[in-house]
């Protein structure tokens, strides 16, 4: 069985931190529907963006530091991190916003199943960030992209284990629903704020149903044919190169030792 290979560890520190990036996460994307009934949103997240920007940074870096002074994390993680999240930071210029082509998922997918979810977390985050820096991308939109590519790294790397034919098929079927989730999700740091109409605009203080019936009908008309191209590009280029890709992350993983314990001999 093929499992993940854990090179950020989650261990007790960099558990705590990422459960505070989950709040974060949740509370930056939930919060509409938390308001009271009665209460207007006239504001929208340009205004708190800054802010989860400034809250999301700290703590990926927490988790990095958590590691690097448990020992559970070395110089060979933080190289790898840095090689895979250049190579799906220039995969996502490629096609920045076309048809919600996307093939840098592959690379956070892959990265997390093999590396294991605390890499996958991360290597999701800093994927985003270098994307938007290469390709101009830098938006309110920016930390919530951060937040939701983590997650998709994430659990990425919390699949259950299999080899072969059948830890492609997870990967492959992983990748279209993660492409769909992902904007299902995104849209929500702009959908409360707007008005479309009376059956698909947010209704603050409404209840939790009636707001989530005009967002999947506001999804189903406006979103999910641009999400379909990210679903169907991510799970088709898992499914024709994921084994090859895996079994060289996972040669490389194997050279690079990322298990080994340094020992010293003294004369």
């Amino acid at each position: 069985m093929s499992a993940p290979t854990s090179v950020v560890p989650v261990r007790l520190r960099s558990a705590l931190v990422l459960a505070v990036c989950f709040a974060v996460g949740l509370v930056a994307f939930g919060w509409p529907f938390l308001t009271r009934p009665g209460t207007a949103l006239d504001t929208s997240h340009s205004g708190d963006a800054p802010m989860v920007f400034v809250l999301i940074l700290p703590l990926l870096v927490a988790v990095i530091l958590a590691e690097l002074t448990s020992g559970g994390m070395d110089a060979k993680a933080v190289a790898m991190l840095g090689m895979l999240a250049a190579v799906g930071g220039a995969l996502r210029a490629l096609g920045p916003g076309t048809a919600g082509l996307e093939p840098s998922f592959a690379v956070v997918i892959l990265g997390g199943r093999v590396f294991g979810r605390g890499f996958g977390f991360v290597l999701g985050a800093v994927t985003l960030l270098v994307g938007a820096l290469l390709t101009g991308g830098v938006g309110p939109w920016l930390p919530f992209q951060i937040i939701a590519a983590a997650w998709v790294g994430f659990f990425a790397g919390c699949l259950p284990r299999a080899r072969g034919r059948a830890e492609v098929a997870w990967l492959t079927g992983y990748s279209f629903v993660v492409g769909l989730v992902f904007g299902m999700v995104m849209n929500l740091w702009f959908w409360p704020f707007a008005s479309y109409g009376p059956e698909t605009t947010f209704v603050a203080g409404d209840p939790f149903t009636a707001n989530l019936s005009r967002y999947l009908l506001f999804y189903v008309t406006t979103s999910l044919p641009w999400d379909l191209g990210r679903s169907v590009l991510s799970g088709l280029v898992v499914l024709l190169a994921g084994s090859a890709l895996l079994r060289a992350l996972r040669r490389a993983s194997r050279r690079a030792a990322f298990d080994a314990v340094a020992e010293f001999d003294l004369p």
